[in-house]
């Protein structure tokens, strides 16, 4: 019996039912292997040599492995295909002590039957480029946070991440901030008018665009208002009708980021929630008459290129549906960025031919929504592009001209499949003008002077900083959603709405490194050492070179900033609250301590009065009507207890919410399954299911 040892149990069973021989198929569930976690775990002195561990939770899995490896006449390794799933596949022939240069490893760009079996009759070496470029990120992350961490610690508050890459993330998130406040909005004015053409009484839009040859800016009321004097018996005439054509072409299907950033505009879906269930559709779901299959290819990818087979079978959908109209003559290639891996495909449909309708009902509603968007993304991208006739047409007034442009779609082309979201949501609708010749004398309907003020730079958004990210070169495509979550769990930015907005705290420690430690917050650095890193992949430079190269423009800087900031700390604005100390009467601040946040008097240290930091619910306490309120384990989980605590002992896990029970009156709470229920379950008993309400995911 042979061996195959993959990442996610969730390929287990998808990948047995494509296998013939006689196979067993285990889950290493991620890495086994890793730098240990109470020490710096890598040798400065030594080369920078790795001291890689056993994961503790892992040990019960491996000794599993290993049995079965034993028993097993070849063991293959099937990580998934990328640096990451190299190192896992190079960690784990160490673990079992097989030869590395055995032709063991065999990767899946699709959990298909044809994906499956093409991996496994192409096995080979463990590529050791692969495994030290991830090494190369690894070591060089593990030294950075683990140095520069409690350097800001110690300088701000304790508990403090700073990272090779989130560093840099925050940096752009907080220039963006700067710039917002820094900006002064300037007034400007514009006049528009609505027309008709006799006899048609079908309106039209135009603005005033130039004054006796040159273009008019309209600075204030004063000017504006003198212009429509001018204006009030004037003939309108239609001086120029100039028609084109325009081609609008699809875009590319979706690699890693683009994915994230269309899931956050057209679903509201945050990256971790797009990439759990695009990993899901990769690993493989149960689609009724297609038995259990992978519906899309290896998500986390920077490429461009699709297979021809692939291409085929899009391209007769699309001449089945549409007709051979929406199939372009000459097919269509995007050229993927210089410095990304091509070693797998763009995100698509393992089976293009299978539509989100038909495989809808098997489907998560997530899982539904990720596939149709890869799957109309990929189809659109194969199609004909969409023909547009455009129409500007110049009316002169006086010595005034007015401008109207419009268009009309001669062939929808791929549009009838799918178009792009763009960033500021922009209403891009055709919009058609009426049947107008040179020299027609214009009806006027209205005419106004309307005031704008220029607009600051947007905040960015999880789809905007993914974007920056990728075209500075920042991160890769793993690392995104990691980014984003870890600056939020850090409290560095915070979400309005779907905006990040940078904390007090955030801004503190970026205005620090950015004064200290400049390169680590540089974009341009940032996006050299990703470029150096990725010379790894091929072989053109050395791990280990490389790591010394970095480090030592670090640790030098670094070693500078603690000694010119010995005994300096500081001071964040702390937050006040409305709640009063008993003892001194003071309003308490929010202090952050080494379990979380609580509350302190700020009198400190004639005051040396704390207390919880308690979140009030809107439900009442079932058993003495006291409020509800939210409290943290030590490790930061949440229940509910009642305020009167002594005095009162009720603790639940499950959520307050805002109903109370139709039979009794008490608070209902909410348990797994979204289930309601009242509290009194002697007495009363009542549970009902929760209607689910619509998410606001970012």
């Amino acid at each position: 019996m042979d061996l195959i040892i993959v990442e996610s149990p969730t390929k287990v069973r998808t990948i047995k039912r494509y296998l013939s021989g006689d196979y067993d198929v285990v889950a290493s569930m991620g890495h086994l292997r890793d730098l240990p976690k109470s020490k710096l775990g890598v040798d400065i002195e030594n080369d920078f040599a790795p001291q890689y561990v056993n994961i503790k939770d892992k040990s019960a899995l491996i000794k599993d492995i290993q049995k079965k490896a034993k028993k097993a006449d070849h063991v293959y390794l099937a990580g998934d295909p990328d640096r990451e799933g190299e190192a896992i596949s190079w960690h784990l022939a160490t673990i079992l002590g097989l030869d590395v240069h055995d032709k063991n490893r065999v990767t899946f760009n699709e959990i298909t039957k044809n994906g499956v079996t093409t991996g496994m009759a192409n096995p080979r070496e463990i590529d050791r480029d692969l495994v030290d470029a991830q090494q190369a990120r690894r070591i060089l992350d593990r030294l950075i946070g683990y140095k520069l961490s409690p350097f800001i610690s110690q300088k701000i508050r304790r508990g403090l991440s700073a990272g090779r890459v989130q560093s840099v993330a925050l940096r752009i998130i907080v220039d963006r901030e700067e710039e917002i406040r820094a900006f002064k909005p300037e007034e400007y004015w514009s006049i528009d008018a609505k027309f008709y053409n006799p006899p048609s009484r079908k309106l039209f839009s135009a603005a005033i665009y130039s004054k006796d040859g040159k273009k008019l800016a309209i600075d204030n009321k004063a000017q504006s208002d003198k212009i429509l004097s001018e204006l009030e018996d004037a003939e309108y005439v239609v001086s120029s009708v100039k028609k084109g054509s325009r081609k609008k072409s699809p875009t590319p299907p979706f690699i890693t980021s683009t994915l994230q950033q269309e899931a956050s505009r057209r679903l509201s879906f945050q990256g971790k929630r797009t990439m759990k269930t695009a990993q899901e559709l990769y690993e493989g779901v149960s689609a009724g008459s297609l038995g259990t299959v992978g519906l899309i290819t290896y998500m986390r990818t920077d490429s461009l290129r699709i297979s021809e087979e692939a291409r085929a079978q899009g391209n007769k959908y699309i001449v089945d549906t549409y007709g051979e109209k929406y199939l372009p003559k000459k097919p269509r290639y995007f050229k993927s960025k210089s410095n990304i891996q091509d070693g797998h495909e763009a995100i698509r449909p393992t089976m293009p031919g299978v539509t989100p309708d038909s495989v809808k009902q098997y489907l998560t509603t997530d899982q539904y929504k990720i596939y149709k968007l890869v799957w109309e993304r990929f189809i659109a991208s194969l199609m004909e592009s969409c023909l547009q006739e455009t129409m500007k047409i110049e009316i002169s007034a006086k010595n005034y001209i007015f401008v109207a442009t419009g268009y009309t779609v001669k062939f929808d082309g791929f549009t009838a499949l799918y178009e792009e979201k763009s960033d500021d949501d922009k209403d891009d609708s055709a919009t058609a003008l009426p049947k107008i010749s040179q020299g027609d004398i214009l009806k006027l309907k209205s005419i106004l002077g309307n005031q704008h003020f220029t607009q600051p730079p947007a905040r960015y958004t999880e789809a905007s900083l993914t974007k920056a990210l990728e075209e500075n070169g920042v991160g890769r495509p793993s690392t995104y959603v990691t980014i984003t979550s870890t600056i939020l769990s850090r409290e560095y930015v915070k979400r309005e709405g779907k905006q990040f907005v940078p904390t007090e705290l955030g801004e503190a420690v970026t205005n620090l490194l950015k004064d200290k430690l400049p390169n680590i917050v540089n974009v341009k650095y940032t996006s050299k050492m990703e470029g150096d890193l990725d010379k790894i992949d091929s072989g053109e430079e050395n791990y280990k070179e490389m790591i010394r190269l970095y480090y030592n423009e670090f640790e030098q800087p670094l070693e500078k900033a603690k000694a010119e900031m010995q005994g300096v700390k500081i001071k964040l604005k702390e937050e006040e609250t409305d709640v009063v100390c008993e003892k001194c009467g003071r309003n308490m601040v929010v202090k952050v301590g080494r379990f979380g946040k609580f509350l302190a008097c700020p009198g400190y240290p004639e005051c040396k009065n704390t207390k919880p930091l308690v979140f009030k619910t809107n439900a009442k306490c079932p058993d003495c009507g006291g409020d509800v309120i939210e409290k943290k384990t030590k490790r930061g989980t949440s229940f509910y207890g009642c305020s009167n605590y002594p005095n009162c002992h009720f603790m639940t896990w499950d959520m307050p919410s805002d109903e109370v029970c139709p039979q009794c009156g008490k608070s209902l709470f909410r348990k797994k399954g979204n289930i309601l229920y009242c509290p009194d379950t002697e007495g009363c008993g009542f549970t009902k299911k929760a209607e689910r309400k619509k998410k606001t995911d970012e």
